[in-house]
């Protein structure tokens, strides 16, 4: 009896050190995405690259994460997710150390390319992985760490990005940004061999190849004009790609009823959307994440741009939003199972409440407000998120089998980058709009802040709506333990497994 108490202790542990794992990765990708948002600039100037060049640094990864993203959750179903997991590490990591040598704007761009890919092979697997890995009595609490890891780490890559080129270790400048993926990555890697078990579809499922190509050119036709709408200002090579997605992801969505029928093998189940946890978390998600990358888009470019800011003050600045949701992290674990759809409605009146006064310092103070009448209003949309991502992750996923767990995954995650795209997308051109001009000094500060003043109206109201939608979801953010029969213990070790 002990033998056996002491082995499923050994498990349990090892269950949370594979989260700590997987969540190392995310925050990786998350944090990759946005880090070189503040020192582009000197990026610029050191390869001396065109602007054009500069724009596809930061959207080239967006855009190849996003085209992979579903394709990668389904091949952890079919052949792993610990192998998934790997390769994406490994290849990420490699792409980093690429970006981090590149002598030329362009190699930059094939390596954040590279980048965007191998982690959409690797990120749609932490969901998953938590999904097969964790019963009912721990994935909400696993859950609460996911979404605490979403969150901060959607705004610490500009505040590292600062930190790191500010520092200027060993003489690289902007270029550790990428080599501090190296040792984290080579980390991540020797942990995920010695601690994660693999898992798979019980059924035997085979590549959805008609799918993927059906997906991907959906996804490229939504993505690129999202990303470089406004820089080519909204030419046929945007407008014709976004009308040309509508049949390309009805045609999807007909192959996909087609082969689930056929073959069970369907790229995206189209049981998933069976559920309402599922359909309509998702709905929520994307509402809610095209708010998020966009505040913080206009916040940054306000105050270097407009304000004169250093990156590092205005890092300061934002850096209450991950101390708000830090804050936060104990309320939305503690509740996550009994009371979640309160909770996620709670924190999203707090952070429409954080973004309504920062509106009101913008327009009132303007130029003159300092960096702790900006972090003020942050802070209380940092812990407006604190209660509400957490456990809206777990709500997207509550219902989903283990056998789809990776393409739910990595639908959830296209989601996710959609409603960022989006929000970037309209929150970018009206912006811009409204603070071009030549005004310098104190004029030119006024102008930025009326502009972003304006602009984060749509951000207000893009968490109204998902604060109207809060009675779609289900009451509580995971079911409760036995409300699903079907539902599996941690998985036996199996014999190749550590």
């Amino acid at each position: 009896m002990t033998e056996v108490h002491a082995l499923s202790s050994d498990r349990g542990r090892r269950k949370w050190g594979v989260l700590g794992v997987v969540l190392l990765a995310l925050f990786m990708d998350l944090a990759d995405a946005t880090i070189v948002n503040i020192v582009l600039p000197r990026m610029q100037s050191s390869l001396g690259a065109e602007y054009a060049a500069a724009q596809w640094v930061l959207a080239g990864y967006s855009l190849t994460f996003a085209l992979a993203l579903i394709t990668g959750g389904r091949l952890g179903d079919i052949f792993g997710r610990k192998r998934m997991f790997i390769i994406g590490m490994a290849g990420f990591t490699l792409a980093s150390v690429l970006c981090g040598a590149a002598p030329t704007a362009e190699i930059l761009i094939a390596g954040r390319l590279l980048q965007g890919a191998t982690a959409a092979l690797m990120v749609p697997q932490v969901m998953s992985i938590i999904v097969v890995l964790f019963d009912h009595a721990d994935r909400a609490k696993a859950f609460v760490f996911y979404g605490i890891t979403l969150s901060l780490a959607n705004v610490s890559g500009p505040l590292l990005g600062a930190v790191l080129t500010e520092a200027n270790l060993f003489g690289l400048e902007w270029r550790t940004i990428f080599y501090v993926n190296i040792p984290l990555g080579v980390l991540a890697i020797v942990l995920a061999l010695w601690l994660m078990p693999e898992s798979k579809a019980v059924d035997p499922l085979r590549p959805d190849l008609v799918g993927i190509v059906f997906i991907s050119l959906a996804m490229l036709a939504i993505m690129f004009p999202l990303i470089q709408g406004r820089e080519r200002g909204w030419d046929s090579w945007t407008i014709v790609p976004l009308v040309a997605s509508v049949p390309l992801l009805l045609l999807f969505v007909v192959h996909q009823r087609h082969r689930d029928r056929t073959t069970g093998s369907a790229l995206v189940p189209p049981s998933l959307f069976a559920h309402r946890s599922f359909t309509a978390g998702a709905v929520v998600m994307f509402v809610l994440f095209s708010g998020l990358a966009s505040l913080f888009l206009v916040l940054t470019y306000n105050f270097q741009l407009g304000q004169g800011w250093s990156p590092m003050l205005t890092a300061v600045a934002i850096v209450s939003w991950p101390i708000g949701i830090t804050l936060m992290s104990g309320v939305a674990q503690r509740y996550a199972t009994t009371h979640g759809r309160r909770v996620i409605g709670i924190g999203l009146a707090v952070m429409l409440a954080g973004v309504l006064s920062l509106i009101a310092v913008l327009s009132t103070i303007g130029p003159a407000a300092t960096w702790w009448q900006a972090a003020l209003p942050v802070l209380v949309a940092g812990l407006g998120m604190g209660m509400c991502v957490p456990i809206l992750t777990s709500v997207v996923l509550a219902d989903v089998s283990e056998d789809s767990a990776g393409a739910a995954s990595g639908v959830a995650n296209a989601v996710m980058q959609l409603g960022t795209a989006m929000g970037v997308a309209v929150v970018g051109m009206l912006f811009f709009w409204l603070a071009t001009g030549d005004a310098a000094g104190a004029e030119r500060g006024q102008v930025f802040s009326d502009a972003a003043a304006t602009t984060l109206w749509y951000n207000a109201a893009a968490f109204l709506i998902a604060l109207v939608m809060v009675p779609l979801l289900p009451r509580a953010a995971q079911p409760e333990p036995g409300a699903r029969p079907e539902e599996e213990a941690l998985p036996e070790p199996a014999a190749d497994r550590p």
